[in-house]
């Protein structure tokens, strides 16, 4: 955000979160052709955003942290030997400066993490479309078949039933339920606020923090008690 707002502060314009909530979970280049067209009249082609805006982010990425409750929930599930995998929007060159400096948190996935410029992507689409948790549940070596749910065949949708997304971005929560599988959202105060109750978010349920997240209540084993 910050780094949208440097380029588009030269132009008296801001990016705001009815804007933001729309990019989350886009490519890099479907987020930056949206956020230039809320802003038609700017002189800035896309290519000349992105170019700009790698120059002012990638210094940043490796300041990057963790949501609360993620490194207590991976670590908890790899303990269990849960399989887990990340599916990103992030290109595989966007995602390895992001992580740079969170240490070896991404090793216990160990190595399933898909990238929307994977070469398994064939279609680079980004959420909300469901290739990238389609892709993440095959990494972990189910039989989930291609596109929405409602093209699933028996076994495929029984399969995708047993996946768990947990997701920030709208984009996202519609990807992982047009894939068939369960979604936790746990959105930025911000974002939740443009989307009240009476709003139809299609996740499975929708917490304020992971930390929130009780693991029996989803079929995982409890965290110890000590804990």
């Amino acid at each position: 955000t910050s780094v949208a707002d440097t380029i588009l502060g030269r132009y008296g314009k801001k990016l705001t979160w009815d804007i933001k909530a729309r990019m989350m979970g886009k490519t890099e280049r479907q987020a930056s052709e949206l956020l230039l067209s809320s802003f038609p009249n700017l002189d800035l082609t896309v290519d000349q955003f992105i170019k700009e805006r790698r120059t002012l982010q990638d210094p940043l990425w490796p300041t990057t942290a963790l949501l609360p409750g993620a490194d207590k929930l991976v670590r908890h599930l790899h303990a269990r030997g849960i399989p887990i995998a990340v599916a990103t929007s992030c290109t595989r060159r966007n995602l390895n400066l992001k992580t740079s400096g969170l240490g070896s948190f991404f090793d216990l996935f160990g190595g399933n993490i898909v990238c929307v410029d994977d070469e398994e992507i064939l279609s680079r689409r980004g959420k909300p479309y469901p290739d990238l948790a389609l892709a993440a549940a095959k990494v972990l070596g189910r039989n989930v078949g291609e596109g929405a749910v409602d093209r699933a065949g028996a076994e495929e949708k029984t399969e995708r039933s047993k996946g768990l997304v947990f997701e920030d971005a709208i984009n996202g929560v519609i990807a992982g339920t047009r894939a068939g599988m369960k979604v936790v959202w746990v959105p930025d105060p911000e974002l939740k606020a443009l989307y009240p109750p009476s709003a139809k978010v299609t996740a499975s349920a929708a917490l304020n923090s992971l930390n929130d997240f009780i693991p029996e209540e989803w079929g995982l084993p409890p965290y110890p008690r000590f804990e």
